[in-house]
């Protein structure tokens, strides 16, 4: 299915690469860093179109197949048009000095670019007022039965309350964190002799996916625990392992994730807080973390510090296991030496974003993952891919939740006599919205899929969250236009989702920095 595009479209990858070598030349990337970043979303389009042939080439239905269509001649059109890095920044191929190289394509795709797809959106919007879905199905009964699972616990426990929890500010309530843990929801990827379910990548993207439908801060309540047993698997001694693992399995150790700090945004070697062994052998912490998650209601800190004071960048980073007390709503940090304060944001609300001061709060002497002091930042590292993973996939989740508001909303507005469902732009956001979710949702399931292999995917991940985190903003955006006037008020679902959409294009690296490690990798010949 589409052959010649797909040929057509890695060809002109290629030149791209070329192109974008050429004007480097000894060059740092950031000395062009619109050109490299747009190589990089070039690349990212590329993938995600193999990404949705391999989907729809599986046998799918007619719907797949006009989707796949849909977004063929949009991306393409894209490429030799005008690709969006932003709501202002978009890509031309003069950029790259690629016009000659744009027009060859364009002509190659002529049949499919100059068509008229008005009849195929139209199409694909009435599969869905008629309540037919693309396909999903991941070729794995058991892995079918999780999705099931968990989409009809997201639909009797989180869609029901998350607007509520949203407007007041609440944490996620305790009795739904433990249904979440019954579920196995925190320990996904944790090996099974530690009380895991010692599942894979695409797994945890199914559980953050359907859960993130219901609400991002469902979803994302999760990550934590990846992150954490990330680094414990990965880094941890044996003992560590032994401590810590069974208890993030289950539920009964929430994790928080203690890296960034004032100032320093995604240049983590310029971390300034301090942990030092005091005479007793354990480790005194002393400096500033901010936009912490979950920091007053979790049990453990995985916290990247400074304890080789006199080494540079990343090399005196150590990642320390910290426990502290679980705070409650009159006394959020009772820690001695440990203080905070709440960072009041628009959305991504159910765990609460914090502002920390570590004030000589003492650690055990066995905190320092894996015993060695310096490899923090190379602890972290081998976390990434997962998390980025994980936050694509997050995104996929709240792109559905915005379609499926949109989508009630038009079956139900009456506007000049006919529900708004049946005009044209109304049906179009729809359409495409379809589009854009499930060429994000089949590119992080192909990152997914690559780190299950065991290779490294830094690319993988990157391209996946860079493109799931546009789709979930222009979802969001696109389902609160068909909202009108109702979708700003604080009362309709949307207004959260479009907040929670947000954020997803700036943690776990912003699309900046995603494009960086894309272009950057590709450049070394890593994929």
């Amino acid at each position: 299915m589409f052959d010649q595009e797909l040929e057509a479209a890695r060809a002109y990858r290629s030149v791209a690469k070329v192109a974008l070598a050429s004007r480097l030349d000894g060059l740092r990337i950031d000395d062009h860093q619109r050109a490299a970043h747009g190589f990089a979303w070039i690349a990212t389009s590329v993938a995600a179109l193999e990404a949705v042939a391999d989907w729809a080439g599986r046998g799918g239905c007619a719907l797949d197949h006009l989707i796949a269509r849909l977004a063929f001649a949009e991306t393409i059109g894209q490429l030799v048009g005008g690709l969006p890095m932003g709501q202002n920044e978009i890509l031309r191929p003069a950029d790259l000095g690629l016009g000659e190289q744009a027009r060859a394509l364009a002509s190659s795709c002529a049949g499919l670019i100059d068509a008229d797809h008005a009849g195929a959106r139209a199409e694909v919007a009435s599969a869905l007022a008629a309540g037919q879905w693309p396909s999903e199905s991941l070729g794995d009964a058991d892995l079918d039965t999780i999705r099931d699972q968990f989409r009809r616990f997201t639909d009797a426990e989180i869609l029901p309350h998350a607007h509520k929890w949203h407007l007041a500010n609440a944490l996620i309530p305790d009795e739904t964190v433990r249904a979440m843990a019954d579920l196995g929801t925190f320990g996904v990827c944790i090996p099974e002799e530690f009380g895991g379910l010692g599942l894979g990548k695409l797994v945890m993207c199914v559980v953050t996916e359907e859960l993130s439908r219901g609400w991002i801060g469902a979803g994302s309540l999760g990550t934590r625990s990846e992150i954490a047993g990330e680094l414990i698997v990965l880094g941890g001694t044996a003992q560590q392992k032994a401590q810590w693992l069974p208890a993030i399995a289950s539920g009964e150790v929430l994790p928080t994730a203690v890296f960034t700090e004032p100032d320093t945004g995604s240049d983590l070697g310029s971390l300034q807080t301090r942990a030092r062994r005091d005479d007793t052998g354990q480790w005194q912490i002393d400096g500033a973390k901010t936009w912490i998650t979950h920091a007053a209601r979790s049990d453990l800190m995985t916290l990247l510090a400074r304890t080789i004071p006199d080494a540079k960048g990343y090399g005196g980073l150590s990642m320390l296991l910290v426990p502290k007390p679980r705070g409650t709503e009159a006394d959020p940090f009772p820690a001695q030496g440990m203080t905070g304060s709440e960072i009041e944001v628009l959305g991504y609300r159910g765990m609460r974003e914090y502002a920390l001061q570590f004030d000589g709060m003492i650690a055990p002497a066995d905190a320092l993952l894996g015993g060695e002091e310096g490899q923090g930042f190379k602890q972290l590292m081998r976390t990434f891919e997962g998390a980025r993973i994980q936050t694509a996939a997050r995104a996929v989740g709240v792109a559905r939740r915005a379609l499926e508001l949109g989508l009630d909303y038009a079956l139900n507005r009456k506007q000049f006599g006919k529900a708004i469902v049946h005009f044209p732009r109304v049906a179009d956001k729809m359409a495409m919205s379809l589009v854009d979710m499930v060429m994000a949702r089949e590119l992080t399931y192909a990152a997914a899929r690559a780190k299950d292999s065991g290779k490294r995917c830094d690319i993988e991940a990157g391209m996946a969250k860079l493109l799931a985190a546009r789709a979930a903003w222009s979802n969001a955006d696109a389902a609160l236009q068909i909202h009108g006037g109702n979708g700003y008020a604080l009362e309709y679902e949307i207004s959260r989702v479009l907040c929670d959409a947000r954020i997803l294009n700036i943690f776990e690296g912003a699309a900046e920095i995603q494009a960086q490690v894309i272009a950057r990798g590709l450049l070394e010949g890593r994929n």
